[in-house]
């Protein structure tokens, strides 16, 4: 009896934990979509998605070991000195507004009257996308 012939390429292919994370890491950044990863490392958006959810499950991902909602911490904003409190700083007349960058390098920029809630929707927005 003759060996066998291979037809095409096998497939299946291992991936370490640290692989998975490293390849994780780059979604969103410079911009890059979960497609983009995929694609640029011959795999389907399933396969990152399912990695998230192994690692999870695993505590490693996210890297920190907390969910990504409970990564956002609101921070007292005190002036430097008292001159900065002063009414003419902000004039009465036009609102205040407040630029926050993000880790993704992206800059939200909204009312310094804004409510928590609302801010904190915002912040998950502008990561996510």
């Amino acid at each position: 009896m003759r060996g066998g012939e291979i037809l095409g390429v096998e497939r299946r292919r291992r991936w370490t934990d640290e692989v998975k994370i490293s390849i994780l890491h780059e979604v969103g950044q410079s911009g890059w979509s979960v497609t983009d990863v995929a694609r640029r490392h011959d795999l389907t958006r399933q396969h990152i998605y399912q990695w998230r959810r192994e690692l999870r499950a695993k505590g490693l991902w996210p890297p920190s070991g907390r969910a990504a909602s409970d990564r956002s911490v609101f921070i007292p904003v005190v002036p430097a000195s008292p001159s900065l409190a002063d009414s003419d700083v902000f004039p009465t007349g036009g609102s205040a507004e407040v630029t926050i960058l993000l880790r993704n390098s992206r800059q939200l920029r909204c009312a310094a009257g804004i409510n928590d809630a609302t801010l904190l929707r915002l912040i998950r927005v502008v990561e996510a996308a």
